[in-house]
């Protein structure tokens, strides 16, 4: 065993990879700090240390752990799989820390949930009341990430509220409840004019389609009937521009209309599509100590028996 200095001069154990001695708490906040941010900068002034310090902390842990955490390829830091899984258990070991240091709870550990457009519908607000009202010391932080999986899989959030089906591994997910689907046409053009709409009378059109976070592809319609031309977006602004200047006509789940109103866009019943399942995904590993809590208000809110349930 050979003992050498540290990044910050200390002396320390360098040949223990598997055993992580010489770990400290300062060597996880800067890693999570890392991956919060994307960015060694950013991380560096949220922990108010030099960019430097940030990188030789960064590299230590790794060193220590003898894996590869942050992917440095590019100019947006990523998480490298192991850097993901790592997450998790960084983020569990500083809270833990500052529980056993802080038990008046002067520090709080925010649940990230992800959305990639529409996050819990109408159930949204109700969501985030009554978990203030039951959680107060536990900030629910509602994250939109342009992402099929809403940024879980990538280590960005706790949780995500996903509308499926989902396919990603390493994840564990939940159906919260079924949500109808609805058209969303140019509020100018002649397809507003009908009550309700079908698949087959969308066809006819251009349809457009968000490739990154969205759910509908053209296997939505029967093989005899399925539109001949289709507009690729990347995220549900994207798809909302398109539709009011009548590039195209869109497939969505009902909450869209209620959480993306869009004064040239026009919300019709689908009513020949089938339903869309609501989702809670988590990723399958130790994770927040609070998310057994969101999954079981989750539940009660989507069954419609929550108390002092908002409008």
């Amino acid at each position: 065993m050979s003992l050498g200095r540290s990044d910050d001069g200390r002396t320390g154990n360098r040949s223990g990879h598997d055993s992580g001695r010489g770990i400290e708490v300062r060597h996880l906040r800067a890693f999570l700090a890392v991956a919060d941010e994307g960015n060694v900068t950013r991380a560096a002034a949220r922990l108010r240390l030099t960019q430097p310090a940030v990188s030789r902390t960064l590299a230590a842990l790794e060193q220590r752990l003898g894996i590869r955490l942050v992917d440095r390829s590019t100019h947006h830091l990523a998480l490298t799989p192991e850097g993901v899984a790592f997450r998790d258990r960084a983020a569990a070991a500083v809270a833990a820390f500052d529980a056993a240091l802080d038990p008046g709870g002067l520090r709080h550990w925010p649940l990230r949930v992800g959305h990639a457009w529409s996050a819990f519908g109408p159930y949204t607000t109700p969501l985030l009341r009554r978990w203030q009202e039951r959680y107060p010391q536990t900030p629910l932080e509602l994250l939109r990430i342009d992402d099929r999986t809403a940024g879980l899989t990538r280590g960005e959030v706790d949780a995500a509220l996903l509308r499926g089906p989902v396919e990603a591994p390493g994840l564990v997910t939940e159906v919260l409840l079924e949500e109808d689907r609805v058209a969303a046409v140019a509020a100018d053009g002649p397809l507003a004019g009908h009550a309700v709409l079908t698949l087959t009378e969308l066809a006819g059109s251009t349809v457009v389609l968000n490739t990154v976070s969205g759910t509908t592809t053209v296997d939505l319609w029967p093989p005899d009937t399925r539109p001949a031309t289709t507009l690729t977006v990347a995220n549900t602004d994207d798809w909302l521009t398109a539709i009011a200047a009548g590039r195209g006509v869109g497939v969505s789940a009902a909450s869209t209309a209620g959480m993306h109103p869009h004064p040239g866009v026009a919300y019709r019943p689908l009513v020949d599509a089938p339903t869309i399942p609501v989702l809670l995904a988590r990723r399958d590993a130790p994770g927040h100590p609070a998310l057994d809590d969101l999954v079981a208000l989750a539940r009660e809110i989507a069954r419609g028996d929550a108390p002092h349930r908002a409008p």
